[in-house]
Formats: C-alpha cells, sequence, structure tokens
C-alpha cells in the first residue's frame, strides 16, 4: 500500500504521520510541492489509462497506485528565478495547473481534498454553507466599506476582527481602530472579517469519519492560540452537536477536520471555522482521544 503524505520532513505532524503509518507496514513517501517541476515529475494523458508521479529516477508511482493522500500541508512550487517577470508567471501558473491536475485526477482518497481545501480559503462562503445547514454562526460582515464597518461596530455591544484569509489572530475592534483616516487606509489595503463578539468558552471538536472528539479550552485570551498555557478538558458534545460536526465537515467536503466553536452562557454552540489540516499532536497528549490512530485507519481503509 502506498500514501503520500502532501508536505514534507520540515513539518512535525507530516513525520509523525509518516512514522506511525511506516510503523503500520505501509510505504509512504513525502510529496513535497517545491520539488515540482525541478525534480519531482508529473505526467498524464487525458485520453488513456497513463499517468505517472515520479519522486525520483528510480521511485515511479501510476495514480492508480496511490491509495491515499494525507494532506499535510500546500507549499509552493520550486519556479527559479527569472529574469522575465512575465515567463515566470507562466512557469509558476502551468506548474500549479499540473499540480491541480494531479490532486483532482488522481483517484487516491484523498485527507483532505482539493475541493475542502478550496472552501477552507474562501472562509466568507465556509459560514454561509454552514448556516444554510441551520448551525448559529456570529453575526458576520466581510466588508472594504468603512461606513459598514462603522455601522456594523455601533449594532454590537463588542466586536472583533480578523483577516478574511487568515493567516493573523482575531483581535478586538477597538474605538481607535474606526478613526477615519486610519480605517479608510486599512481597507484600502484589504477588506476585514467583522464579527459579533461571543461571550463564553471555546470548544475544539476533531471530526475524523464517524467519530467526533472534543475538549473544552480554557484561557483568558481572545484568540486562545496565542496561549501556551491554555487548559484542554476533555468534553462530551450533546448529541445535536455531535451530527452538526458530521454535517459540517460533510458539506466543506472534508474527511477529517477540527471544529472551533463557542459554547455562549446560555449552552449554545456557535460555529467559528473548520480546518481541512488541524494540528493535532498537543490535543492528542494532553486529552488522550486517538487521533492518530483514527487517522491512520482512515488512511488504510479499502474502498
Amino acid at each position: 500500500m502506498n500514501i503520500l503524505i502532501l508536505g514534507n520532513s520540515s513539518d512535525a505532524h507530516a513525520v509523525h504521520m509518516k512514522n506511525v503509518l511506516t510503523q503500520a507496514g505501509v510505504t509512504v513517501d513525502y510529496l513535497d510541492t517545491r520539488m515540482f517541476p525541478s525534480q519531482l515529475k508529473i505526467s498524464w494523458e487525458p485520453n488513456s489509462v497513463f499517468s505517472s508521479l515520479k519522486l525520483s529516477p528510480e521511485h515511479q508511482f501510476d495514480f492508480q497506485d496511490i491509495h491515499s493522500v494525507y494532506w499535510r500541508s500546500l507549499g509552493s512550487v520550486g519556479i527559479p528565478s527569472l529574469e522575465d517577470s512575465h515567463q515566470q508567471n507562466i512557469a509558476f501558473n502551468d506548474s500549479m495547473s499540473v499540480l491541480r491536475t494531479l490532486f483532482k485526477a488522481c483517484p487516491a482518497r484523498w485527507v483532505n481534498s482539493w475541493e475542502a481545501y478550496q472552501f477552507h480559503k474562501e472562509k466568507p462562503l465556509q459560514l454561509r454553507q454552514v448556516h444554510l445547514l441551520g448551525v448559529k454562526i456570529p453575526q458576520t460582515l466581510i466588508t472594504n466599506d468603512p461606513q459598514e464597518v462603522i455601522r456594523f461596530a455601533k449594532s454590537h455591544e463588542k466586536a472583533i476582527f480578523k483577516p478574511v484569509y487568515g493567516g493573523a489572530h482575531t483581535q478586538t475592534l477597538a474605538e481607535s481602530l474606526l478613526e477615519p483616516k486610519r480605517l479608510n487606509l486599512a481597507l484600502s489595503v484589504a477588506p476585514v472579517t467583522l464579527q459579533e463578539y461571543i461571550p463564553g468558552t471555546n470548544v475544539r471538536s476533531y471530526v475524523i469519519g464517524d467519530s467526533v472528539y472534543a475538549a473544552e479550552i480554557r484561557s483568558h485570551d481572545l484568540d486562545f492560540r496565542t496561549d501556551i498555557e491554555a487548559e484542554l478538558i476533555p468534553v462530551e458534545l450533546p448529541k445535536q452537536i455531535q451530527q452538526q460536526c458530521k454535517d459540517i465537515a460533510k458539506a466543506l467536503y472534508l474527511e477529517w477536520t477540527a471544529i472551533d466553536w463557542r459554547q455562549n452562557p446560555a449552552g449554545e454552540y456557535v460555529f467559528l471555522e473548520a480546518n481541512p489540516s488541524p494540528m493535532f499532536l498537543h490535543f492528542e497528549r494532553q486529552t488522550g482521544f486517538p487521533i492518530t490512530e483514527k487517522l491512520v485507519e482512515l488512511l488504510m481503509v479499502r474502498s
């Protein structure tokens, strides 16, 4: 059985999964996109069954030979620096097009898929899709219009803001940030996501196939990811929320995911985000939940 890990040996989670899968008797290799197109070779004939992924001159797969792929991280492609910027853009786009072909044409089980990754990149769309399931989400505004920011801020006693795409932590929307000149400048550079502040506690749930594991995250920080001393308390989610976890995963094309919730003082669970490639080693060590074991089962299961 051949399993690929989309990532490389500099990532602790990729290394961990490679080790446990190897111990389970699986042939495991890294699919490091930074090696494409200089070292990693991909060939495909749309009008035939021929396909080839060559990790090295001696190490080659047909797409059909790959049982599953664990999507840990997608790096950029390794395009050398060219004097002609136009040619460099063409080289980058051509290389990414071939990679996307691999992601979609290779019939392996992807944990998770290109579709799931795309949904995560379009977080406003992800929120809308979850809302359509009947799951409670925060009042949210995505905008680059200063007047709409001010309107939203005035309509909520406390609000937070964060990047639309990600890459930075959540912050409180302070009055000083609404100063017209500062606000206009910021929104001329990029839009922003605004949300009502949900008082209560953080809960993270991991969904792996049909299994759901959850823990309360006790932290004084607005964004618990900044708190290295956050306490993890295993909890049993209500049956309705467990089912919502599975429904969310299915709607967002996720074979596995970590879903972040905010449980408000009334006991309601409010959806914040679903991550298609979450970190889990610290969570697993602190809670004892068998996340690694379930991931290995998911990657090794026969179709």
